[in-house]
């Protein structure tokens, strides 16, 4: 892996508060952990972003719903999305809550920037609280929104303003066509460029103080309205490098950085693909330059819903079995930018097969072979034929994670980790009794090891560390020590 040295920016999407985090948002924000990782690795310079989006109407109608003040019930709430940083051990540099004040100094000198693009009119529409969003007729599947089918569309009416998104359709057209701004999966950017396509018309991006119960961003020079929330969330990816104050930082991994990259879910692609890049236009800053989009993960076929009651909690699953076996079957079993189902079932049978027989006992073999060997001149070389099959495995995993196929990434690792059981299984080293032979088949599986470990890093840090915390290298002394069952199998 080559050092860059550059500069990379990588944000998730920011999930309402209306309740507390579920296992969906756990597959974007590991996703994107291995990405911030891995860019780590690579010597890079990374900042990785994420946060939570409060000022919705949402979580306005859920605190009411639960009979509490709403900063009280957000800032419960914000406490639950912070946690993941331990529970789901996330490498995140930044928390950007968006109901504080470095957030609303920086949303209001972007509204500002936008001047010149705003006007303000009376409207009628359809308004899906889900969304957050206005919705139009050809928006709709039977009347309802496809998102959230089972919330009425609310009927509204007021004078509110407006962003003249219409100004911008040929230039963000232009971006998408010519890969200036690139869409992963290309079926994702096919779906942004046809929403293009069909006109773009000036959308609302304020909402009377009234309707929005009093909660959210003041337009700057009229309190009688507040900023619409994805107006206002969409600039928490600058606002958290201190836009406001145009800080060093944001000159830094905002202004003059050619590697921004989003990672959202396929319900926000117009947002991101469309809205984000033509604000950041009228305001004359900086783009990202690359969205890599996710699908979404179903609960044994459905979609994760509150009101169906199927959301799972990564909290729950992370005490049951543990923060690396979580991340591994979410980035395993869930291809990149598809949707992907998770069933305790499946999960279960997941870890057994590929963490506990595979991982594990591979891992448990080696390190009790070399363990018994009280030491190893660490200067012996490895086989040839194993070091190029490393070196193949290698690039393969590097060039998947640039693909963001974090599935076939670690698929290869488990070949990896297949061919290592395979040489334990042709060499039998323990029946070897020509010690430098014997030493020279298990070195040979160490290197393997040690070489899977250093793969999975970006995967499953803690179990990367627990197996390179088996093998240490001392100058010219190889030592290693059999350590902790990685894996449990369960029952």
């Amino acid at each position: 892996m080559k050092s860059s040295q550059g500069k990379f920016f990588i944000s998730t999407a920011i999930p309402y508060v209306n309740d507390k985090p579920h296992l969906g948002f756990g597959l974007e924000i590991v996703q994107a952990d291995v990405l911030a990782r891995y860019r780590r690795l690579r010597g890079d310079h990374v900042f990785f972003l994420t946060g939570t989006d409060e000022n919705a109407l949402k979580n306005v109608l859920a605190a009411e719903e639960r009979g509490i003040d709403v900063k009280q019930f957000i800032d419960e709430n914000a406490s639950e999305f912070r946690k993941l940083k331990h529970i789901l051990n996330l490498s995140w540099d930044d928390f950007i809550r968006t109901s504080k004040q470095r957030h609303r100094d920086g949303a209001q000198k972007f509204w500002l920037a936008c001047q010149k693009d705003i006007y303000k009119k009376k409207y009628k529409g359809l308004y899906c609280v889900g969304c957050e969003e206005f919705k139009t007729q050809k928006d709709l599947i039977d009347e309802r929104c496809p998102e959230h089918p089972l919330q009425e569309l609310n009927e509204v009416e007021e004078e509110d303003y407006f962003f003249r998104l219409s100004a911008y359709q040929d230039k963000i057209q232009k971006l998408l066509e010519e890969g200036k701004l690139e869409i992963i999966p290309e079926t994702r950017r096919n779906e942004a460029l046809s929403f293009i396509r069909r006109g773009l018309q000036d959308i609302s991006i304020s909402r009377s103080y009234e309707r929005a119960r009093g909660w959210g961003i003041p337009v700057p020079g009229d309190d009688t309205q507040v900023q619409y929330v994805w107006f206002d969330a969409l600039t928490n990816y600058i606002t958290a490098l201190g836009y406001a104050e145009n800080s060093e930082l944001f000159q830094k991994y905002w202004q003059n950085n050619d590697s921004i990259l989003h990672v959202i879910g396929k319900g926000v692609i117009r947002f991101h693909a469309v809205y984000w890049p033509a604000m950041l236009l009228s305001a004359g800053l900086n783009l990202p330059k690359r969205i890599f989009v996710h699908g979404y993960l179903t609960i044994s076929g459905q979609k994760i819903s509150k009101s169906l009651g199927n959301v799972v909690s990564p909290s729950e699953l992370v005490d049951k079995y543990g923060a690396d076996a979580v991340r591994y079957y979410l980035l395993r079993e869930i291809p990149s930018g598809e949707d992907g189902d998770f069933s305790e079932a499946k999960f279960k049978e997941r870890y057994n097969s590929d963490l506990a027989n595979g991982l594990g006992n591979f891992a448990a073999r080696v390190l009790k072979l070399g363990e018994d060997i009280k030491e190893i001149n660490s200067k012996l070389g490895v086989d040839g034929e194993i070091e190029e099959h490393i070196k193949r495995i290698q690039s393969i995993v590097y060039k998947k994670i640039e693909e963001f196929k974090f599935h076939e990434a670690l698929s290869a690792i488990w070949d990896l980790i297949g061919f290592g059981d395979e040489c334990v299984n042709k060499t039998t080293p323990w029946a070897i009794k020509e010690a430098n032979f014997k030493t020279q088949a298990i070195f040979n599986l160490i290197v393997i090891l040690d070489n899977v470990a250093a793969l999975l890093s970006p995967f499953l840090p803690a179990t990367s560390e627990k197996i390179t915390k088996s093998i240490e290298w001392r100058g010219d002394v190889l030592k290693v020590k059999k350590g902790e069952v990685l894996f449990p199998r369960l029952k």
